[in-house]
């Protein structure tokens, strides 16, 4: 059985202390074997990006663009070798997969204008015969730590605008699919990028806490549940590290009794099951608003019966299993406990039959949920969509600012006040306007409020640039030698 190595200057490593078996969640089966980075083999990680940072930080701007236009056009060619690897270790489908290689390669494009993006600034004569200039500066070595539900484009949201602000990385991806790292690290190298600047190793918690404890890191990003993003920023930050660490979620979309209830009604089932609900910015709560529940539940339901599960491979899938089977147990116990918490089941998804051994889970709709249940207040992380009832407008943005997570959230009406009422006093940082997954374009960027992130950067897009760069302001005078004198006073301008 193959064993997925390790990435290091350049070189494939395979030698472990450790291994762990990788899934194919559609049947069940073991199909790699994972080696798992010791303390050791993070450290020459770390030492290989440290040695590689000088060299690539001298590269000029245009050279380092050249590699991401190199890279794109690679992607382009190699998606569907990707999104196939992604769909065998993730189980998503493999229009899904290639969906997220799309939104990854938007940052791939954002990073090729670095030329315009690291720009600094200048100020003339801000007093007599003195200018001032500033300029953006890598960060060092930086680490990014990845998560199971988007393989690819999470990757390429960090690591691509790091290298291009002249960082070196060390990757550390979700151990359960881990390959597509390793195949994106394989692509960079053959888009130009120098041995050493991108390294990829593949663990545990021993892992993450050696990168969060090195002092030779100096920035970590993050993207996984809340309990491991405070964690994570709580440690890198006692270490002095800068730290993005993007959390949980638990998304509302408020249904207005103006909307258009087959318009919603597509989006929520869309946006709810699309990648059996592995996304962090899947709508997992509807809030129906004035009466419109019963029409609206209905919709969804019939929807939900036309659905098609299977395995990511066959063309006729719509959604494909979870990603282990203690997923698939945890998120059918959500559905399992919503009676006992006063809510109404009206598909289980627990009754859907498959063949074989795979983690599939059937799709499920719970409505009249309580606010103070588990089904509501926790992130289920699956195909469960939960339905709240209020009478008001005002009723059904209460419930989302009162919510310990602000990643993302929705709204459908036609009534364009109310649409721009919502955009303003709505506490969440993507806010979409009838349209379910908003999630920003390469340009903008990506990220939460609340528990859903921790520390003050989001990722990809320009934010990024400010994350991945330090600022250096110089001022500057090229006084003339008998014009020279001893002032002990404060600089002043004037």
């Amino acid at each position: 059985m193959a064993l997925i190595p390790h990435v290091i200057g350049g070189e494939k490593i395979t030698a472990a202390e450790r291994t762990q078996p990788v899934y194919n969640p559609a049947t069940g089966e073991q199909q790699h074997e994972l080696a798992i980075a010791s303390v050791a083999t993070v450290e020459e990680a770390i030492a290989a990006a440290k040695a590689a940072l000088p060299a690539w930080r001298k590269t000029s701007l245009t050279k380092r663009a050249d590699v991401f236009f190199n890279l794109r056009q690679l992607l382009k060619q190699r998606t569907p070798e990707l999104a196939a690897i992604v769909t065998s270790e993730h189980g998503k489908v493999l229009s899904d997969a290639a969906g997220e290689i799309a939104r990854g390669l938007e940052n791939v494009e954002f990073a090729s204008g670095l030329l315009h993006l690291l720009k600094g600034e200048r100020d003339e004569q801000v007093s007599t015969g003195v200018d001032v200039h500033s300029i953006k500066q890598p960060v060092g070595v930086v680490a990014a730590i990845t998560p199971f539900n988007f393989p690819v484009m999470v990757p390429l949201w960090m690591i691509a605008s790091a290298i291009a602000c002249g960082n070196t990385v060390v990757l550390k991806p979700s151990e359960r699919d881990p390959s597509a790292s390793i195949f994106i690290a394989d692509l960079f190298r053959e888009a130009g990028l120098p041995d050493g600047v991108l390294n990829v190793v593949n663990g545990d918690k021993v892992a993450v806490d050696t990168l969060l404890d090195s002092r030779d890191v100096k920035a970590i990003s993050f993207v996984g549940s809340t309990p491991i993003a405070k964690y994570i920023y709580e440690r890198a930050a006692a270490n002095g590290k800068r730290v993005q660490a993007l959390g949980g979620a638990k998304n509302h979309m408020i249904v207005m009794p103006d909307a258009d209830l087959n318009g919603a009604a597509d989006a929520a089932v869309s946006a709810a099951y699309g990648s059996a609900g592995e996304r962090c910015m899947a709508v997992s709560v509807v809030v129906a608003v004035g009466g419109v529940g019963d029409e609206l539940v209905q919709k969804i339901a019939d929807r939900m019966a036309d659905l098609t599960i299977g395995d990511g491979t066959d063309p006729a899938s719509e959604m494909g299993p979870l990603i282990t089977r203690e997923a698939k147990e945890r998120v059918e116990s959500y559905v399992a406990g919503a009676e006992a918490e006063g809510a109404t089941v009206v598909v289980d998804g627990r009754e859907a039959q498959f063949e074989g051994d795979g983690f599939f889970t059937g799709v499920s709709l719970i409505d009249h949920v309580k606010t103070d249940s588990k089904v509501y207040r926790e992130e289920i992380f699956g195909p469960v969509l939960a339905v709240v009832r209020v009478d008001t407008y005002e009723e059904g943005v209460q419930l989302i600012n009162e919510h310990q997570f602000g990643n993302g959230t929705a709204i459908f009406t036609r009534d364009g006040g109310v649409a721009r009422q919502f955009e303003f006093e709505v506490e969440a940082g993507m806010v979409g306007i009838n349209v379910p997954i908003p999630v920003p374009v390469g340009s903008f960027s990506f990220g939460g409020w609340k528990d859903s992130l921790f520390g003050d950067a989001h990722i990809y897009g320009p934010e990024s640039v400010h994350f991945y760069t330090r600022s250096k302001v110089v001022t500057t005078r090229w006084p003339k030698p008998e014009q020279s004198k001893v002032d002990l006073g404060f600089p002043s301008n004037s």
